[in-house]
C-alpha cells in the first residue's frame, strides 16, 4: 500500500473564518494569517471528530496568541497522531485507506539533527517490520518553523535499490541512479554492484553537510522470489524488501509542515509484480521471464507480457505468504476500498480517489473499483509531494552529461557510511 505519485490539480475552495491575527503584529504578517486559517480550520475538525479534545475555544484562542508570537504553533501529541492519520485518509492515490485508524505515531519532533533523523529511521524500520507482520506506522521529524527548516530525506523510500550505471546500460533499479549517484559522491562505499544493493539513508539538516548512514541489514527484511510452480523461477535470484516506507513526502497539518516523516503501510503484491520488477523503466524482467515460460514473443497479440505478468505476481504474492510477510493482492483491497469508501460517505466526508492509482496496474477491470467515478479534492492534512533536492537534478542533467556526478563534498563526518544507531551497538559490545 505505497501511497502516492505525482499529480496536479486544482485545490478544493473552501470557505474559512475571518484570520483573527491583529495587523501589525510582526513583519510577516500575511503567513501569519495564512498559518493561522489553517490552524482554526485543522483544529475545529479535530475536535468535530474526537469529543475528548477538550475546550476548542480555548485551544483556539492559545495557538492564536502562539502564532502571533513565534509565526508557527506546537501541535499537542493527540492533535498530531489525529493529523497524520487524516492525512491517509485524504491520500487519494491510496486503495489502503480502510485502516487509517490504525496509523501508528512516533513523535520525533525534537530530532532535527542528520544522526538523530537516521537513528528514527532505523528504529521506525524495526518497529514497522514486527518480524514479517508489517504495522502502519509514521515517524514525525521536527517542522519547518519561521527562519529554521527542518531536516528531510533523499530517499524515496527509506530502502531503496541501487541504480549502478554500467557501459551497458543500469545494473539494479534505473529508479535509483541519480541518488546512487548522490550518496557515492557523499562517501558511501557503493555496495557490491547487484541489482538489490540497498542503498544508504541521505539525510539533509539545514547548517550541516550532507550525511548519508548505511541501513543494519537487521531492520531491511528482504523476500527471496520462487514461483509455486517453475523451479527455475528461484534462480534468477530476484527478491524485494517488506516495507513500503515513503521518505519523500511533506506532511502538512493546519499551517505546520512536517518535511521528514516517513510512512509505511504494506504491499500490495502488483506494487512489486506490475511496476517495480516489471516496469520497462524499472527492473522490466517481462521479456526475460517470458522467455523462461517459453512464450512467443514474436507479436504483442500472443499476449505475452500479460501472461508473463501474471506469473510474475503470482510469484510474489506466494513468496511473501511463504516467508510471513504481510502482503495483499489487488482484489482484496479492492473491495476493502469500496468498503473504506462506504464508510467515509457515511460519516458524511469526501473520500477523494484518483481513478488511475485506485484501479489495480494488472486485472484492472476484474476488480470492482474500476466501475465507478470517483470525488477528486485536495484536502487538509495532506501528504505532500515536494521537488526533488537540487542535487539529484543535477546527478541526472548536471555538467558531466546524463546521469553526471553529483557536485556536492563527502562530509568528513560520515564515519564510514555507518548508521549512528549500529555504531552505537557496536560500542555497547
Amino acid at each position: 500500500m505505497s501511497l502516492f505519485g505525482r499529480k496536479t490539480r486544482a485545490r478544493t475552495v473552501r470557505p474559512v473564518p475571518a484570520d483573527g491575527i491583529p495587523a501589525g503584529t510582526s513583519a510577516d504578517v500575511p503567513a501569519e494569517r495564512a498559518v493561522w486559517r489553517a490552524a482554526e480550520e485543522f483544529l475545529r475538525m479535530f475536535h468535530a471528530e474526537d469529543r475528548r479534545a477538550g475546550d476548542l475555544e480555548d485551544r483556539l484562542r492559545r495557538v492564536r496568541a502562539e502564532i502571533t508570537e513565534t509565526g508557527t504553533y506546537r501541535h499537542t501529541e493527540a492533535e498530531l497522531t489525529f493529523g497524520a492519520r487524516v492525512a491517509w485518509r485524504n491520500s487519494d492515490r491510496c486503495i489502503g485507506r480502510l485502516y487509517w485508524r490504525s496509523l501508528r505515531v512516533r513523535d520525533l519532533r525534537h530530532a532535527r539533527a542528520p544522526e538523530q533523523v537516521a537513528a528514527g529511521c532505523v528504529e521506525h524500520l524495526a518497529a514497522a517490520t514486527g518480524g514479517g507482520r508489517i504495522r502502519p506506522i509514521i515517524t514525525v521529524f521536527a517542522p519547518d518553523e519561521p527562519g529554521r527548516p527542518g531536516p528531510r530525506l533523499w530517499n524515496s523510500q527509506l530502502i531503496r535499490y541501487a541504480g549502478h550505471r554500467r557501459p551497458d546500460g543500469v545494473v539494479g533499479d534505473p529508479a535509483n541512479v541519480a541518488l546512487t549517484a548522490a550518496a557515492l559522491a557523499l562517501g558511501w562505499a557503493g555496495g557490491a554492484g547487484t541489482r538489490f544493493d540497498v542503498l544508504p539513508l541521505v539525510v539533509e539538516a539545514p547548517g550541516e553537510p550532507v550525511r548519508v548512514f548505511d541501513l543494519p541489514p537487521e531492520v531491511v527484511l528482504e523476500v527471496p522470489l520462487a514461483h509455486p510452480d517453475f523451479p527455475w523461477f528461484e534462480r534468477l535470484g530476484l527478491r524485494w524488501h517488506a516495507v513500503p516506507a515513503v521518505s519523500d513526502m511533506t506532511l502538512e497539518i493546519g499551517g505546520v509542515t512536517y518535511p521528514a516523516a516517513p510512512f509505511n503501510g504494506w504491499y500490495m503484491g502488483t506494487e512489486i509484480g506490475a511496476r517495480n520488477l516489471a516496469d520497462a523503466d524499472r527492473y522490466d524482467l517481462l521479456p526475460e521471464i517470458a522467455d523462461l515460460l517459453g512464450l512467443d514473443r514474436s507479436e504483442e497479440a500472443t499476449l505475452w507480457r500479460d501472461r508473463a505478468l501474471v506469473e510474475l505476481n503470482v510469484a510474489v504474492l506466494h513468496s511473501f505468504r511463504a516467508a510471513a510477510v504481510t502482503v495483499t493482492d489487488h482484489h482484496t483491497e479492492a473491495r476493502r476500498f469500496l468498503i473504506h469508501l462506504a464508510r467515509e460517505e457515511a460519516a458524511g466526508r469526501v473520500c477523494p480517489a484518483d481513478w488511475s492509482w485506485i484501479v489495480p496496474p494488472i486485472s484492472g477491470a476484474a476488480t470492482p473499483v474500476f466501475h465507478r467515478y470517483y470525488d477528486e479534492a485536495d484536502l487538509r492534512p495532506a501528504y505532500v509531494r515536494r521537488p526533488e533536492p537540487e542535487a539529484l537534478r543535477r546527478a541526472v542533467s548536471g555538467p558531466g552529461g546524463a546521469h553526471g556526478a553529483v557536485p556536492v563534498p563527502p562530509s568528513p563526518a560520515v564515519g564510514g557510511g555507518r548508521c549512528p544507531v549500529t555504531a552505537a551497538r557496536r560500542r555497547a559490545g
